[in-house]
């Protein structure tokens, strides 16, 4: 099995292990988990008393409960954190009414922190992995910045420009220069206008 990865992932296993070891608690020996939650147990039980079932179903979802957990914890499902974090704080509210109410024994409030506390420890370790990885993109974005203007020398091919223009310009010109001697029409055709003229 893999270990957490996260500070919320740590927070998410060690309620899962609990859960897990409290529901197989409570399906091997239902009777001392009632007293562990400030149950009493009755030597005997009368016709229609069904405690044990329900202790028997609140177990095996306890022991489920802590599969699942696990089962996120290995995948990093940080969407579940966050999940566990708002009906975990519900589950707080709801047993808590139960303890005031006298619905329940006021050792059960035990459980109700245990929970309040689970959901309060994993919120902070939400806020504390979110820190962690906010700060690598925080120190990369100046160090980006900085390296952007050494890949500034563009100017160059700018300043290159004339130069090909010259070249090409001297070019075009001793290309029309050879021309211009390789007939030899154009010169003789203008000195022969004058001696017309002089005649």
């Amino acid at each position: 099995m893999k270990l957490p990865r996260s500070v919320a992932g740590w927070t998410i296993a060690v309620f899962g292990v609990l859960a897990l070891v409290m529901g197989a608690l409570g399906l091997l020996w239902p009777e001392a988990q009632l007293r562990m939650l400030g149950f009493e147990v009755p030597a005997t039980r009368g016709a229609g008393d069904y405690t044990g079932t329900f202790v028997l179903a609140s177990s095996m979802a306890s022991f489920n409960m802590g599969v699942y957990y696990l089962l996120a914890t290995v995948t990093e499902w940080r969407a579940f954190y966050r999940f566990t974090v708002v009906f975990r704080l519900v589950t707080f509210t709801v047993f808590s009414i139960a303890v005031l109410a006298d619905i329940a024994p006021d050792r059960f409030f035990g459980v109700a922190a245990w929970e309040g506390l689970g959901a309060v420890a994993t919120a902070i370790g939400l806020r504390v992995d979110n820190s962690r990885r906010a700060a690598p993109l925080a120190a990369s974005a100046p160090a980006s910045a900085t390296v952007a203007p050494a890949s500034a020398p563009a100017p160059a091919s700018a300043a290159s420009a004339p130069a090909d223009s010259a070249s090409a310009s001297s070019a075009s010109t001793s290309a029309d220069a050879g021309r211009s001697g390789g007939t030899g029409e154009a010169p003789g055709a203008a000195g022969a206008a004058p001696a017309d003229a002089a005649r």
